[in-house]
This record gives structure tokens, sequence and C-alpha cells, in this order.
């Protein structure tokens, strides 16, 4: 678990499907994400749940997380920090960050707050690198990744196997002296 100012970001569970369902079966949301298509049951938002400890991965700072708003103890998204698949024949081993919000959790600054936070759990576990994707034209993301301090790398073909557009974050320089 990690808290934010606002958030606390925890391990989605079953009490969470309702949530995860509304948010996933939206169009808004649904297009950013994987094929695009919405959850059409709350039986695939349980399904998802059930993966989430395999598509992290083993590394200890991997995660799918409930950004659950202190305040309200309302879902408001999810932040991610998991393994990016490469494309077919490219080898790479990269760790990506990520985020969906419910709509009505959207121009709240929760993905920046929430992305943040696993920015800084993920370089404090030792990561070299963070990586981001969208869709071409998702331009909400692409600024949360540019107030991250992101370095935009242009149109990629080496995650997903398809065209995204892709982000890098260094680690931050450590003090000489």
């Amino acid at each position: 678990m990690i808290e934010t100012e606002r958030l606390i970001l925890r391990p989605w569970t079953h009490d969470d499907a309702d949530r995860l369902f509304d948010m996933m079966s939206r169009i808004e949301v649904a297009r950013w994400s994987g094929n695009g298509v919405p959850m059409a049951s709350i039986d695939e938002a349980h399904t998802r749940i059930d993966r989430m400890p395999t598509r992290a991965g083993d590394h200890p700072a991997a995660g799918l997380c409930a950004a659950e708003i202190k305040a309200t103890g309302v879902v408001a998204g999810m932040a991610v920090l998991v393994p990016i698949p490469a494309s077919q024949g490219i080898d790479r081993d990269d760790m990506e960050i990520g985020w969906h919000l419910h709509p009505d959790s959207w121009h709240q600054g929760y993905a920046t707050e929430a992305a943040s936070a696993l920015v800084t759990h993920g370089f404090a576990a030792g990561l070299p690198a963070l990586y981001a994707v969208t869709f071409p034209d998702n331009e909400p993301s692409q600024a949360v990744c540019l107030r991250l301090g992101m370095t935009d790398l242009g149109l990629s073909t080496d995650w997903y196997d398809r065209e995204l557009r892709a982000f890098r974050l260094a680690p931050p320089a450590k003090p000489v002296g």
C-alpha cells in the first residue's frame, strides 16, 4: 500500500469489481486500454482482478493498484507499474507505468498524483527506467507523462505489437560528493 496526499494505492479486491466494471465498461475509458473494447459483464471485472498478480510479474515494485480517494473511499481508478510486453522480435525488458481513471475522477490531478507515487516507489526499488505508452491521440495521458517529467520518444513499435507514443523516465541523478 502506498499513500499520497489524497490517495491510497492498494491491491484490487473483488469488493472493487463493480467500480472496475463501471470504469472499464465505458468506451471513453476502454478505448485507451488494451484492445479498446469495453468490458461487457461484471464477470470480466472479477476475471481481471484474479489475473492482476500474474500481470504484475515478480518485481517487488510492480503492481496494479486501485487508487482510492482517502476522503471518500471511492476508487478513482487504477495506477500500474508492470512489465511492458515487447513487440514480437524486439528484445526489451522494461517496466511500464500507466493509469486509467473513472470519468468522475478526471481533471482532478489523481493520475499524476498516483503515477508520481509509483515513480518514487519504482526508483526506490532500483528500477533503471520507467516507460509509458499511449495511443497516438491520447493527449490527456501524454500530458500526464510530461507532468511526470518523462521524455517523449515519439512513435514506437517496440511494445504491444502496435505503434504507440512512448515516453521514458530515468531515475533522478544521485548527488555527487
